[in-house]
C-alpha cells in the first residue's frame, strides 16, 4: 500500500513539474521583474505560454495519440528524438519573437539555453537516454543562482524530489537522472554568464 502510494506522488510530482511548467513560471516572473513597459510584458508571457508551455505539452500529447509514444513519459529512447527536434523548433520561434521584440537579456540567455541543451540532448539522444526533467528542474535552478546568488540555492529542493520521482516512475536511473540534473545546471548556468558577459547588460534593467 506504502509502494502504491509513493507511486502515486511520484506521478503528481512527474506530472506537475514537466519541464514546459518552470519555463511558465520563471518567464512570467522575469516579465514583471525585468520588463517595464506593459506591451513586452505581454508579448514575454504570450510567448513563454505559447512557444516554451502549450505547443510543447500538445506536441506530447499528438505523439501519444497517434501511437508515436509509448507514453507521455517517453520511455523508449527511440521516440523520443523528432519530439525533441520539433520542441527545438518551437524553441528557436519564440526565441526569434522575443529578440525581434528586444525583450530583456536575461530572457534572451534563458531561453536561449533551451535550444541550445535540447540540441545537446537530441545528440546525446542517439546513445544514451539523458532525464530531461531533471534537466528541466536544474537550468531554471541555475538562472535563479545566477540572479540571487546563494539565495537562489534554496530552490536545490526542487530538481531533487522531481529527479526521485522520475527514479520511482522508473522512466530513468539514477545516473540518468544526476546527470541530467548535473548538465541542465552547469551548461545553462555558463551559457547565461558568458552571454550576458559578451552582450549588452542595459537591457536587463
Amino acid at each position: 500500500m506504502e509502494i502504491k502510494s509513493s507511486s502515486r506522488i511520484a506521478r503528481v510530482i512527474s506530472t506537475i513539474f514537466v519541464p514546459p511548467s518552470f519555463t511558465l513560471i520563471l518567464f512570467t516572473y522575469f516579465a514583471f521583474h525585468f520588463e517595464t513597459d506593459l506591451s513586452k510584458k505581454i508579448i514575454l508571457i504570450l510567448v513563454s505560454f505559447l512557444f516554451g508551455f502549450l505547443f510543447h505539452i500538445l506536441l506530447f500529447i499528438y505523439f501519444k495519440s497517434k501511437g508515436k509514444l509509448i507514453d507521455l513519459d517517453a520511455t523508449i529512447k527511440e521516440e523520443r528524438t523528432i519530439p525533441f527536434i520539433l520542441s527545438e523548433i518551437i524553441y528557436l520561434i519564440g526565441f526569434i519573437i522575443l529578440t525581434l521584440n528586444n525583450i530583456n537579456l536575461i530572457s534572451i540567455a534563458f531561453w536561449f539555453c533551451y535550444i541550445s541543451n535540447t540540441f545537446i540532448v537530441v545528440l546525446i539522444n542517439k546513445n544514451w537516454k539523458i532525464s530531461v526533467h531533471a534537466m528541466g528542474a536544474s537550468g531554471p535552478l541555475a538562472i535563479l543562482v545566477y540572479l540571487f546568488g546563494p539565495i537562489g540555492g534554496i530552490f536545490f529542493m526542487i530538481p531533487f524530489v522531481v529527479g526521485w520521482s522520475r527514479i520511482k516512475l522508473k522512466c530513468h536511473t539514477f545516473s540518468q537522472v544526476m546527470i541530467g540534473a548535473l548538465f541542465g545546471f552547469v551548461s545553462t548556468y555558463l551559457q547565461i554568464l558568458l552571454i550576458v558577459k559578451y552582450f549588452s547588460y542595459d537591457k536587463i534593467f
